[in-house]
């Protein structure tokens, strides 16, 4: 790695450009050059050497093919297409040249001929590995796994140690549902190379998908064996075990992990979790607390401290963490109900509306959301306003519950007229509610009580 970012040709080419001076490269020299650009990401520079190459050698059949590449790789697709043209009748030969064709016709949606080029490059048995995954892609991206699975297969014969190709064959058996294929080929892959630890990631993420949780916990234990700084796969058996319903193992396992992290706020938040499982609310709430101490802003710990403390009958401080993880995350509506139901049930009405006209702004066809909305604003005698919202809820809910709550409006603002055309269509929808309606809204029990009185 050193030596790459200390590429003395780089270096050298970069002074020439700062110095405004001109030195002598010769093609391979440029090529080089080239390359280490482009595979830095660096795509100004590694034009303005080609640029440069093509004025030394300006028939260098290699730096334009580097031309070409670095023509894909800054989308400029109309001059890589007159280039392609240029250097067809003398580049078939070069897998360079077919590998660019084939981006080419891959970056423009043409998958099919990306796949023939890539064939014609496969002919001069050069890159085989690249050219069998680049291949297999290309028949992911055509909705075609079982030959994409063919060729990430030939991708790991040309090179076992191939993290992608595996981890993609594996995604191919999946997409197919070829479970006791993949398994079966993954035993042959361990028989062969025992210490593949993407292998044995593998192993343990396949049995955790198919529920054999037993079985992955010793695959990821094999992993760590190996390699005892893996993280995620600790994080990764801790899930196992809180699958398997063991959260004090699960525990173990995710102190293992602190161990090796630089940022733990979110394993004490899993560990938290694990606690809540065993009813151990104080060690839960200690787990949440550090996670806080970790990152300030985590909002997840933040919210699970406020279910804490609610259980714990700590109201107070159940709000104060409800309003602080529902500040950093302002968009989640489930957070927006919550803090709702606190602000309601500390008896902080006008607070709440914020949250309740959230949820109606965004989930209107949530027919609880206007409901709710409306009550709060009645509790807090804001008829008209509780009209005008129940009069758009209604156009969206035909519920009995919305009439209801509009008649009683209507009756205290002294439109007895509309508390009672409400109450008739509320009556129409659902009688069986009228009950439990009256006992809430007085002036409707009062109305109800004409109705008898003039039908006897």
């Amino acid at each position: 790695m050193e030596e790459f970012f200390e590429n003395e040709l780089a270096k050298k080419f970069e002074e020439m450009i700062e110095n405004n001076e001109e030195f002598y490269f010769d093609t391979e020299e440029l090529e080089d050059i080239i390359i280490y650009y482009l595979e830095l990401g660096d795509f100004s520079y590694a034009e303005m050497a080609v640029n440069f190459g093509l004025k030394l050698h300006p028939n260098s059949i290699e730096i334009k093919t580097k031309k070409l590449e670095v023509l894909l790789e800054l989308e400029d697709y109309n001059q890589a297409k007159n280039l392609i043209t240029e250097l067809k009748a003398s580049c078939m030969e070069s897998t360079d040249f077919l590998v660019c064709c084939a981006k080419y016709y891959s970056n423009l949606g043409n998958p099919r001929r990306a796949i023939e080029y890539c064939q014609k490059a496969l002919e001069l048995e050069e890159e085989e590995n690249f050219l069998h995954n680049f291949i297999a892609d290309e028949f992911v991206n055509l909705g075609d796994p079982f030959s994409a699975l063919k060729h990430y297969k030939e991708a790991l014969k040309a090179d076992p140690n191939d993290d992608y190709a595996l981890e993609n064959t594996m995604i191919c058996f999946s997409d197919l549902k070829k479970y006791d294929e993949a398994i079966g080929f993954l035993n042959e892959y361990l028989d062969d190379f025992p210490f593949s630890e993407t292998a044995w990631f593998e192993y343990g993420q396949f049995h955790f998908n198919r529920k054999n949780y037993e079985e992955a916990i010793r695959g990821f234990d094999y992993l760590l064996a190996i390699n005892s700084s893996s993280v995620g796969v600790y994080s990764n058996k801790a899930a196992c075990y809180e699958a398997l319903g063991n959260f004090s193992k699960a525990i173990d396992v995710y102190s293992e992990m602190l161990e090796l992290e630089y940022t733990k706020a979110f394993t004490y938040y899993k560990i938290g979790l694990c606690y809540k499982e065993m009813k151990q609310l104080v060690n839960a709430l200690s787990s949440f607390q550090k996670s806080l101490i970790e990152d300030p802003q985590f909002y997840l710990a933040m919210m699970e401290q406020s279910y804490i403390y609610e259980e714990m009958g700590g109201m107070k401080e159940a709000l104060h963490f409800a309003k602080e993880a529902t500040n950093l995350n302002e968009n989640n509506l489930d957070y927006q109900k919550r803090l709702a139901f606190l602000y309601i049930d500390s008896g902080k009405f006008e607070e709440s509306l914020y949250c309740l006209k959230k949820l109606v702004d965004h989930e209107p066809n949530r027919f609880y959301n206007w409901y709710a909305y409306a009550e709060v604003i009645m509790l807090l005698g804001d008829y008209e306003d509780a009209v005008t919202t129940l009069l758009k809820a209604t156009r969206k809910h035909k519920r009995a519950e919305l009439y209801y709550q509009l008649s009683n409006c209507y009756y205290h603002l002294r439109e007895d007229e509309k508390g009672r055309e409400a109450l008739r269509k509320a009556l129409e929808l659902d009688p069986g509610l009228a009950e439990d309606m009256q006992q809430k809204y007085p002036y409707i029990k009062d109305e109800m009580k004409k109705v008898k009185s003039k039908k006897k």
